[in-house]
This record gives structure tokens, sequence and C-alpha cells, in this order.
């Protein structure tokens, strides 16, 4: 017996030993965040160009490659991290990176818009990649992993913002659309080597249960009839209601049918937790004002005023490259939330950090409404927005891992995720509805572009958005007293 208790003992210190150091967990956790994020964030001041080299007529046309992205990632931000949970931290890494580098491929290749509304859809699933560090840095640090892999989601995220808005304005101005594609490609490639490298192989997490495939196959599937309601409602006309329908009647029906499902696609007992279904709630906004706010600057800063002369001209007449620097401020403060969030939620205080984001994101957005029209105008509403959303997003995150053991970190991380991700694509195509209400014929093009006003109306929109943060969190808060009220009683 002595001998098989030292040998056990050998062999946890030989698994203890091979097992990474924190640094570079640490490390591959802020690479995959930065690649993912900064493939988020290198669209938005993009969508111009795209438009412009592919003869998309429509802004709502243009911003479906958003929305592609961030539907795809709805998907993903479930099987992903489940994989995690299931089959390994590594295996799930490695699968994350080649959707990725399959996605980039696919329009390097293809040089059209469909093979670039697939490689959007293909990085969007892969970008679940930034949820993973969640569940091994977690399992790899023990409890402390919880503030280190949130810490790591938020920072990363914002050398991801840099990276993309700046890197792929860089890039698109000295070589093509499909020279951009090509270098992602092999960026995304070498990660994925890094992930099979670096992430630990260890043992399942969790050695029962099955991934809801259908079930999560299924919501994307109602979700996106929604939003191509949304994006194209105002061109189709009376049959917008078709998919409209289909969506609304599709979420009914699944929503019942994962009541009774024995792998629905969102862990009952967890969204029964008090704060989680809210916490999950509010990233879902703060993503959806986050998108909102990207989409309406880079389109105002890259509209060229001269263009649209002798109608009423407006516009900032920025390229891409610009357009990305005006988010630096975004980038810098969101840094800063993270730390700002930490610890009054460690100390049981989540409501109010839930309401001090909205309220600065819902200031930013207040401002940009009124005050649009200049570049420092921008420079000063990114980086209130910045601040604000990193806020939110640390506080939801945190919130949610917290109220999960260990073994099911990647189920906690999916299931904000795909909030996240349906967030981002609401906002989107919100935005897009908006500025399509009315649209400007560009002079001597085929080009139209949205009629100057509904740029404010649409600031006024996401700040009505963020402030759903406070009355999410406010209810969800007085429910909660009232259970413990009548539990006491």
């Amino acid at each position: 017996m002595a001998q098989i208790n030292q040998e056990a003992g050998a062999a946890r210190r030989t698994r203890a030993e091979q097992r990474p150091g924190r640094g570079q967990l640490i490390g591959i956790g802020a690479l995959m965040v930065v690649l993912t994020n900064a493939v988020i964030f290198i669209l938005p001041p993009l969508l111009p160009v795209i438009q412009a080299q592919y003869g998309l007529a429509t802004v709502a046309e243009t911003t479906w490659l958003y929305t592609a992205l961030t539907l795809g990632g709805g998907a993903g931000f479930i099987l992903l991290p489940r994989l995690a949970d299931l089959y390994g931290d590594r295996n799930a890494a490695v699968a994350a990176s080649a959707f990725l580098t399959i996605g980039a491929a696919v329009p390097a290749i293809g040089d059209s818009y469909p093979t670039l509304l697939a490689g959007c859809t293909l990085m969007g699933f892969g970008g679940a990649a930034q949820l993973l560090p969640l569940g091994f840095l977690r399992r790899n640090l023990g409890e402390a992993g919880i503030t280190v892999g949130v810490a790591v989601l938020v920072i990363a995220t914002g050398g991801g913002i840099v990276i993309g808005m700046i890197g792929g304005g860089l890039i698109v101005e000295n070589l093509s659309l499909r020279s951009f594609f090509v270098i992602l490609t092999a960026a995304c490639a070498a990660t994925t080597i890094a992930t099979y490298v670096m992430v630990p192989h260890a043992p399942p997490a969790e050695r029962s249960g099955r991934i809801g495939v259908v079930g999560t196959v299924w919501m994307v599937g109602w979700v996106a009839a929604i939003l191509l309601t949304l994006t194209q409602g105002l061109v189709w006309g009376n049959a917008a209601l078709i998919p409209l329908v289909v969506g609304v009647v599709g979420g009914i029906v699944w929503a019942r049918s994962q009541r009774r499902s024995s792998t629905a696609v969102f862990d009952v007992a967890l969204m029964r937790t008090p704060l989680v279904t809210a916490s999950c709630l509010c990233i879902a906004l703060f993503a959806a004002v986050n998108s909102a706010f990207l989409l309406l600057l880079s389109t105002y800063a890259q509209i060229i005023p001269e263009a649209l002369r002798p109608v009423d001209a407006y516009g900032l007449g920025l390229s891409a490259l610009q357009t990305g620097w005006l988010m630096v401020p975004f980038a810098v403060t969101f840094l800063i939330g993270g730390a700002v969030a930490d610890r009054p939620v460690a100390n049981g205080r989540g409501v109010p950090v839930f309401v001090l984001g909205a309220l600065v994101s819902a200031a930013g957005l207040a401002w940009l409404a009124v005050m649009h029209d200049q570049q420092w105008h921008y420079l000063v509403g990114a980086a209130v927005m910045g601040l604000g959303c990193s806020i939110g997003y640390a506080a939801g995150f945190t919130l949610v891992q917290a109220a999960v053991p260990e073994e099911k970190a990647g189920m906690a991380a999916g299931v904000a995720g795909t909030f996240m991700a349906v967030g981002f694509a609401f906002g989107t195509a919100l935005v897009s509805a908006d500025l399509s209400a009315s649209l400007v014929p560009v002079p001597g093009t085929t080009l139209e572009v949205a009629a100057e006003g509904l740029y404010g109306t649409g600031y006024w929109i996401s700040g009505v958005l963020a402030l759903l943060v406070v009355v999410t969190v406010l209810v969800s808060s007085a429910r909660s007293r009232r259970r413990r009220g009548a539990v006491g009683s």
C-alpha cells in the first residue's frame, strides 16, 4: 500500500512539474484574446472599404458581414467552451484557432463578397477562443484564476482593439483586402500551433454530459431570422414579416423545449442563481451598445463631405487607419475598467458596479448624440465609452464565473459569451436599421449613405440600451430580496 501511495504521489508531482508556468498560461491566453478581438474590431473601420471594393449598395448589406461574425460566435461561444469542459482545454483551443485560420483563408482565396460572408461566419465561430482562457486559467491557477482570467480577457481585449482598428487600417492602406486576409491567415495559423504547444493537455474537467448541438444551432437560427428582419426590413417591406414570424415562433418553441431537454443550451440551475441571468442580459446590452458605437463612429468618420455636395455634406473624410486612431482612447480606458470593477464585485457589490458602467456608457453616448461632427468629439466619447463598457464586461463575466464550480468554467464562459455575441449582433442590426431609414445618394456613384440626422438618433437609441442595464439589475436585485424575505418568513 505504501508503495502505491508513493507512486501516486510521484505521478502527481510529475504532472505538476509538466504544468506550464503562470506566465506562459497568461501569455497564451492573452494572445488568444488579442487575436480574436482584433478580428472583431478590424471590421468596423473596413466596412466602407469593403462596400466600395465589392460594390455593395446599402449599409445593411455591408453590415451583414459583422452580423455573420457575431452570429457565428453565438454558436462557437457555447460549443467550444463546453468542448473544453468535456474533452480538454488544448483540444478546444486548437479547434477554435483552426476555425479562425480557415475563416481568414476563405476570403483570402475567394476574394469576393460571398466568400467574405462565409469567412466571417467561420471566424465568428472560432472567436470563442477569447473565452477559453477563462477556463484553463481557472483550472490551472485555482480560485485566483477567476480574477486572473477576467483581467486577461478585459486587458487583452484592449490590445485587440488597438491591433484591429489601427493594424487593419494600416495594412489596407498599403496592401489590398486580399493581402490583408492572407496575413491574417498566417497569424491565425501561428496561433493554432502556439495553442497546441502551450495550452495544457489535462484530462477533461467534466467526465459526463453532452454538448447541446441541436439546441445551439436552433437558437442561432431563430435569432438570425429576427436579425434579418432588423437589417433588411426597410428594404424588403412587408416581406420582412416572414423571417420575423419565423424567428419569434422559433424562439418561443425553442425556449419551451429547453426546459425539458437533458442537454439544454443553458444550465437551468446556473441561470437561476441570483444575478446570473441579470448579468448575462447586462453583458448582452453592453455588447449591443459597444457594437452600435463602433458602427456609428466608423460609418460617419469615413464619409467624405466633398463627395456629397451639392447635397447636405457631412462626415470626417478619414481613412480606415485614421478611424482606428480615433479608437485609441477607447482601448486605453478599456484597460482601466477591469481594475475598477474587480474589488467591488469580489466584495458583493455587483449591482452598483453594473449601474456605474451603464451610467458612464450612457453619458458617453449622450455626448456623441449631441457632439459628433469633429474628431475631438469622438476622442472624448471613445474614452468614456471604453471605461463604461469594460466595467460592465468585467462585472458580468466575474459574476457568472463565480457562480459555478471549476469543472463547469467553460460552460459558464459559454453562457456569458453567447449573450455577448447576440448582443453584438443585435446592436449592429439595430443601428443598421436606423442608418437605412433615410438614404442620401452620393452624386456620381451608385452608393447611398445615411441621412446625417440618423447618427444622433442612433446614439440616443444606444443610450436607452445602456440605461436598460440599470433597470435589469435593479429589477433582479428587488426579486432576490423578495425571495430571501419569503424564505425567511
